[in-house]
């Protein structure tokens, strides 16, 4: 019985004891980052060059990640504008059989595509009054403005009866009516194209997805009947367009594409090829994930370096301060006590470092999106989080062998140290 009524006073002492443990250990902790601190702010040059390896590993891992991460989500945006129903084809063999623009309405008859419009192009000297500049003039229809997902400031696109009647009537980018014109609301104007005269009915409204670069984008779209008759160059469809009902129709639309332009070419495939819209973002995602893993490697390799200055920097302070870790040990400090306060000291040197260039990275992709104002860089937290990760793991690597070593050194042998 005596000894059951011992065992809850037993149990308290117990808890007593790991209370006062835990607030040991607690003490310690705190007690080695002081010491960290003052070894670290003694010698404050060799402690900036010792975490400039890791500033810069930093920078590199954050901005470089960042840089790819903000241009593939412009990119991306982009082409979501344009819509991932998007269908391209390009013919390069016609078997001497080419292509009518006649025959895109067999296209349109399936239930699985919404439209198709022929692209062709040609380069050609745009004038008005005193003005004259190289404009890019674009022969299609009017089904063109919704496939490419392109939207009007003014006036209006092309119609059935500018294609059938050879009309001669442009709508202009939204750079092309500034240049030429003057103003962007052009329309009932006039504008030559390599001496013709087309009159403007439509202007597009101004690019602000980001993408545009800072050169100005002269475009004319013109019918492709009219175009035909003016470029040389231009005969018969090669290149056309078309957008499936949905996005969910886009393979069934593919495969329907894919089986009129067989029929039409001899089953030859390699006559032509079909470009599908959600196939490019996945190969572009898959290139820039590619590109950002190749950029991160190239960066940690620059922390690495950084971690082998730190273990370089840790053992030369051991060696210097080794009367210092006799004279601990000897007043009854343990061989993990040493160890802690070396590690600790390595820890907050990377972290040190990995701070202040989290803080450059920071300035660096604010610089970085005023410069290139068509794009955003954004600090992401992953990244920051990915670097500081890095920099507690290399801290930790390569402050374990410098730790060990103090460590271990003997206290009698220590304390006869006098280098």
């Amino acid at each position: 019985m005596a000894a059951v009524r011992c065992l809850p006073a037993a149990q308290e002492v117990d808890r007593e004891a790991a209370h006062q443990e835990c607030k040991e250990g607690d003490s310690m902790i705190f007690q080695s980052l002081k010491m960290a601190w003052s070894a670290i702010t003694s010698n404050k040059m060799r402690s900036f060059l010792t975490m400039l390896g890791i500033i810069i590993g930093v920078v590199s891992l954050v901005v470089l990640v960042s840089i790819v991460n903000g241009a593939t989500s412009s990119v991306t945006d982009s082409i979501s504008g344009i819509g991932t129903n998007l269908l391209q084809v390009s013919i390069t063999d016609d078997k001497e059989n080419p292509l009518r623009l006649s025959e895109l309405l067999d296209i349109t008859d399936n239930e699985d595509i919404a439209a198709a419009a022929p692209i062709a192009q040609s380069s050609m000297t745009g004038k008005n009054d005193y003005t004259s500049e190289t404009t890019t003039v674009y022969g299609t229809t009017g089904d063109y403005l919704e496939i490419m997902g392109l939207e009007l400031g003014y006036g209006r696109f092309l119609k059935s009866p500018d294609v059938d009647n050879h009309s001669y009537v442009a709508i202009l980018s939204y750079d092309a009516a500034i240049e030429l014109i003057g103003r962007a609301d052009a329309v009932g104007e006039t504008v030559s194209l390599d001496g013709r005269s087309f009159e403007i009915v439509g202007v597009l409204a101004e690019d602000t997805s980001g993408m545009s670069s800072s050169r100005a984008v002269l475009e004319a779209y013109v019918p492709y009947t009219t175009l035909t008759r003016m470029a040389d160059n231009v005969l018969y469809v090669t290149n056309l367009c078309a957008s499936a009902v949905s996005e969910e129709t886009l393979d069934a639309a593919e495969a329907t594409l894919m089986e009129f332009l067989m029929n039409r070419f001899g089953q030859d495939e390699d006559a032509f090829t079909i470009q599908n819209q959600s196939t490019l973002m996945e190969t572009m995602s898959s290139v820039t994930d590619t590109m950002a893993m190749m950029l991160g490697g190239i960066a940690a390799i620059s922390l690495l370096v950084g971690g082998i200055g730190i273990m370089n920097i840790m053992l030369v302070s051991v060696t210097e301060r080794t009367r210092e870790i006799g004279i601990r040990k000897a007043i009854g400090a343990r061989s993990w006590n040493i160890m802690l306060q070396f590690l600790i000291e390595a820890l907050v040197v990377s972290l040190m470092g990995c701070m202040i260039g989290i803080g450059l990275s920071w300035v660096i992709l604010q610089i970085a999106g005023m410069v290139m104002d068509s794009m955003s860089f954004q600090l992401q937290s992953k990244v920051v989080w990915l670097a500081v990760g890095f920099s507690i793991a290399i801290g930790v690597l390569f402050g374990i062998y410098p730790a060990k070593k103090a460590a271990g050194k003997h206290p009698i042998e220590a304390l006869r140290h006098t280098g």
